[in-house]
């Protein structure tokens, strides 16, 4: 494995503070295009990703998502970008496809020196008329379910160090 691959995976941390300005087009075109290459069951390649960086949008989704955590304040932390992953409730193994397809964009954000975060609720969200009314909307198919998020943008400060490992996380048979 190199080295600086490694390195990424072992520092890559969640972010919860962001600066307000927007990532390049660039980055998030980096940052997608890593999702895209996510391992999928059968090489099916079913999940949907959508990039909102509309401000409207954006505070439609974080009032949804507060609503169903029972909080008022952000739980995408106002972020500037918000990354959505979706895949057919159908699939052979769509929560599993969608998290990978998570763990890729979140490794690549690290990797350009953006910050990230796992949002979850977006089941919920997209179960509701108001979510499917908004999937509609994007041009995604019927029968998709809600996986994850990302908050994504640059990262107010710098990331907490990582905590020990424990120590039997792993064991080796042979």
């Amino acid at each position: 494995m190199e080295k600086d691959f490694l390195k990424v995976i072992e520092t890559r941390r969640s972010c919860r503070k962001y600066k307000p300005e927007q990532i390049t087009d660039e980055e998030l075109k980096a940052v997608l295009e890593a999702g895209t290459y996510a391992p999928t069951s059968r090489g099916m390649q079913s999940p949907y990703i959508v990039a909102v960086q509309k401000k409207e949008v954006l505070a439609k989704l974080a009032k949804m998502n507060a609503e169903i955590m029972g909080v008022t304040s952000n739980p995408y932390y106002d972020a500037p970008t918000y990354v959505l992953v979706f895949a057919p409730s159908l699939a052979n193994n769509p929560v599993q496809d969608g998290s990978c397809v998570l763990e890729n964009m979140m490794l690549a954000a690290h990797a350009l020196g953006l910050g990230s975060c796992w949002i979850h609720r977006e089941r919920e969200m997209f179960a509701t008329e108001e979510g499917k009314q908004l999937m509609e909307e994007w041009g995604l198919p019927e029968g998709l379910m809600g996986i994850g998020a990302l908050a994504l943008g640059y990262p107010e400060g710098e990331p907490a160090p990582a905590k020990l490992r424990k120590p039997d996380y792993f064991r080796v048979i042979k």
